[in-house]
């Protein structure tokens, strides 16, 4: 990732689901996610896609991504990034059903690590 300028604890915002955008609140599914980078973050150019899993298992949604989409031409990037934010506000509501997770926030900050753990 050093190649884009991309070093762990970097951050940037991002929109939760590309099909989403801006709704509140909204509905993650088990699985792939395509999410929209709202800053640039290192040499990577918002609005670049994001291709990433969620699991829905636990109190709060994870999602990791494993793929970045510049928008202004150019190859897939690997990347290794997961979706946080604070005050626990990845936590699903209480009402979601298996599978899903209900969200008060569309958006929440991405953070490049070095590893999934």
């Amino acid at each position: 990732m050093n190649y884009l300028r991309l070093f762990v604890g970097e951050s940037a915002w991002v929109q939760l689901d590309a099909n989403q955008s801006r709704a509140r609140p909204i509905t993650l599914y088990e699985g792939n996610i395509e999410s929209v980078l709202e800053e640039d973050v290192g040499l990577l150019e918002a609005p670049a896609r994001l291709y990433g899993r969620v699991w829905t298992g636990g109190p709060q949604v994870v999602i990791r991504y494993h793929t970045a989409q510049p928008l202004r031409g150019g190859d897939p990037v690997p990347l290794c990034a997961v979706a946080r934010l604070g005050f626990g506000q990845l936590r699903k509501h209480p009402d979601s059903k298996p599978g899903t997770a209900i969200l008060d926030s569309p958006r929440a900050g991405v953070y490049i690590v070095d590893e999934f753990r």
